[in-house]
């Protein structure tokens, strides 16, 4: 039996090995690169043979550097604010159109479509809807009378337009994995618990949402995940402006790189994110496979 086991895993690697061969190239290279280059002083557009070795300097200047700190603050507050209104905001959409309701699929459409819109063009969207004297929403706020406001001229509220515009994009991907997992549930246990006189409220509370907590755990990951790497759409709605209240840490990278021309202090930089990305990762692992702990303490 042993032997049949050994070459059944002999021939599933055989199938995976092609697929972790490309994607150690598509990814690990990368990687290696970068902390590579975090060891250079390198400019864009010179040959690589030019590169001056420096050691650890980008590394002690990128991590000692106040503006670096700063933009992981940025990220770390824009991560927590608009993942918590996603997930609130895709768990009650989730919950409201779960039923028999007349349209559903016509709803379920319209609200995983902002989702498939690129990046460039939400930041260009939102860009012109906050604009201060064009834009929709300050026309729509002058009909209920409150005085236009220039959104992205002040720093509060720069930083609650770029919440809301992830907000708008993102919250459909937490509401397609919530309908997924309520999909799954066990009708027979729903059941059970009407005939014992559950409430809707009692239900969701205690026998839905527990019952897709690993569910709501990856979805919850994964999204800290992308808001750490956000960049596209903060690019082109705010250039991180005014000032630096709404530079995140991939930005930060971006301008080190390309307008500071400092290329071995953005990969120094972009090692933190990465870091920062993988524990993230590593927490998604483990609230994926609930069973690890108890398996591990046997």
């Amino acid at each position: 039996m042993s032997a049949v086991a050994n070459k059944n895993a002999r021939v599933a690697w055989l199938f995976v090995l092609p697929a972790i061969v490309i994607m150690a190239a598509a990814c690990l290279y990368p990687v290696i690169s970068a902390v590579r280059l975090g060891f250079y002083e390198w400019s864009m557009g010179t040959p690589w043979s030019q590169a001056r070795w420096a050691g650890l300097t980008s590394f002690q200047i990128a991590y000692t550097e106040p503006a670096v700190w700063s933009s992981l603050w940025t990220t770390l507050k824009f991560a927590s604010v608009s993942v918590t209104a996603e997930m609130a905001l895709g768990i009650g959409l989730a919950l409201a159109l779960e039923g028999n309701i007349r349209g559903q699929a016509a709803f379920r459409t319209l609200f995983i479509l902002p989702m498939m819109v690129a990046p460039i063009a939400v930041g260009l969207t939102w860009r012109y809807l906050f604009d201060a004297q064009f834009g929709l929403i300050n026309a729509v706020l002058g009909v209920f009378g409150v005085a236009a406001k220039g959104w992205l001229a002040d720093e509060s509220l720069a930083f609650a337009a770029i919440i809301i515009a992830d907000i708008w994009q993102w919250t459909p991907f937490v509401f397609i994995m919530v309908v997924a997992g309520l999909a799954n549930v066990d009708g027979s246990i729903l059941e059970a618990a009407r005939i014992d006189g559950a409430r809707w409220w009692t239900m969701t509370m205690r026998v839905k949402l527990p019952m897709i907590a690993h569910v709501l755990a990856i979805t919850l990951v994964m999204r800290l995940i992308d808001a750490f790497r956000v960049l596209e759409v903060i690019y082109v709605l705010t250039f991180g402006g005014p000032g630096a209240s709404t530079e995140v840490l991939s930005l930060h990278i971006y301008k080190t790189a390309f307008i500071g021309q400092k290329l071995g202090a953005a990969s120094a930089i972009s090692v933190l994110l990465l870091a920062v990305v993988m524990v993230l990762t590593w927490l998604a692992l483990r609230m994926s496979n609930p069973l690890a702990d108890s398996e591990g303490d046997r």
